[in-house]
């Protein structure tokens, strides 16, 4: 028993060493939340890769395991639905289309294909109208980036010999755009106390004035 808990404990040192401890793994989107992207590319991609637009919808979520139903449009117009499950547990991502939300620079999780993925950095940028705490890596063709709080890839850029694809969010209901740099509600309530101390300002002279 002792001899199995000493290699247990030297395993864990060795993998701390390599830096490839798994983050806790989180998830941050729930059923009914969706995202659109606008997607380009250049060259000659294969067939099913020449993408111009596509949507992501949360269709269930369980425990790890999220349904995704994903609409994908090309070149010629056709669209094509399809329902796909993702395992964050597995590491079961399709694309890395969601992983753990709330990861920190340095932060590992695990892609089934691409083996353990780190966050190499976390900064603010915007997308679908807001300025969102992001966090990104880069692997052998791909830079991801994915919102912190829900774990939901923003943008992508994948370039190949003989291609390259862009996808960026457009739209979606799991934020709000931002007016002039505020939330909207922030922005609304900021209008209507304007409007209210002009509305005071006006009576407060008017009032002078007759007097």
């Amino acid at each position: 028993m002792d001899r199995k808990l000493g290699l247990i404990i030297a395993l864990l040192i060795v993998l701390i060493g390599a830096g490839v401890v798994l983050a806790e793994i989180l998830v941050g989107v729930k059923k009914g939340d969706w995202i659109e992207y606008q997607v380009t590319f250049t060259g000659t991609p294969p067939l099913g890769h020449d993408i111009t637009w596509a949507r992501m919808e949360i269709v269930d979520v369980q425990g790890k395991a999220i349904d995704l139903g994903i609409t994908t449009q090309f070149s010629n117009g056709t669209l094509l639905n399809e329902t796909i499950t993702l395992n964050l547990e597995t590491g079961k991502l399709g694309d890395d289309f969601v992983i753990p939300a709330n990861l920190n620079k340095g932060d590992a999780f695990l892609d089934k294909y691409q083996g353990n993925i780190t966050i190499s950095a976390v900064e603010e940028r915007t997308y679908a109208g807001a300025t969102r705490t992001v966090m990104s890596a880069v692997t052998a063709q791909s830079t991801y980036y994915w919102d912190k709080a829900t774990g939901v890839l923003v943008e992508g850029i994948s370039e190949f010999p003989d291609y390259t694809i862009h996808s960026i969010a457009d739209k979606t209901n799991m934020w709000q755009p931002q007016i002039f740099g505020l939330e909207p509600m922030v922005f609304y309530v900021l209008l209507i106390l304007a409007a209210t101390a002009i509305v005071v300002v006006i009576a407060f002279f008017a009032v002078r004035r007759k007097k």
